[in-house]
């Protein structure tokens, strides 16, 4: 599909919002609306960056959401040890990175993988800490670090506690582009998610342990 057709597409589509729909009709000039969806966001340097909005092109929940399918669907293929060390989840005070991080919380929980993730906002050093922590195979912070006030990014690290390399950053990037639809996302309600105990929010115990480490 040309950059108009996908712009249609999301128009016309049920499986996008409302919202979403209104500000792609607000949008008056064509190369705004080419620059929306002219390409997919990449993934790339460990993760997802770009102008929040709605497109393909853009820091949405519909494109965190698809690199979090790919994400999960990866640790799915490690097996169920993999699954059930789970992910963190940490997330900063840009416009969204709440939400975007529920949604990929939302995403994993629906792919049968265990979820920490934190009640409110701490910095990335604190979500590399918590993956050594907790032993989890992979972590995700929600950050847009130094980039303008419009953008937001994703950024994937593993087991180690550092940004995923070339060869898993391959893996998931393949598995993203097996997705063919967004309708092939798999997405868990919230309450169910966390009532499954597939969510787990995590907060001041992880903090204590962060602090103590550091004193000592």
């Amino acid at each position: 599909m040309n950059y108009r057709d996908k712009y249609n597409h999301w128009l016309e589509n049920d499986y996008f919002d409302e919202e979403t729909k209104i500000e792609l009709m607000g949008i008056i000039d064509d190369k705004e609306i080419e620059d929306r969806f002219y390409a997919d966001l990449s993934f790339g340097t460990a993760g997802l960056r770009g102008k929040m909005g709605a497109g393909t092109n853009r820091m949405n929940r519909y494109t965190v959401s698809l690199a979090t399918q790919g994400l999960a669907q990866t640790i799915v293929k490690k097996g169920k040890e993999a699954m059930s060390r789970g992910v963190a989840i940490a997330y900063d005070v840009r416009h969204y990175s709440d939400k975007f991080a529920e949604i990929a919380a939302r995403v994993l929980a629906a792919n049968g993988i265990k979820v920490y993730l934190f009640e409110g906002i701490r910095p990335t050093p604190v979500l590399s800490y918590t993956i050594r922590k907790l032993k989890t195979i992979s972590g995700i912070v929600v950050t847009a670090s130094h980039n303008p006030r419009d953008y937001n990014g994703y950024k994937v690290y593993w087991e180690e506690g550092s940004q995923i390399l070339d060869d898993i950053a391959d893996e998931i990037l393949s598995e993203i582009n097996n997705i063919k639809d967004f309708s092939e996302i798999k997405l868990m309600d919230l309450d169910e998610a966390i009532q499954k105990g597939l969510i787990q929010y995590i907060g001041k115990e992880i903090d204590q342990a962060y602090d103590g480490d550091l004193l000592n």
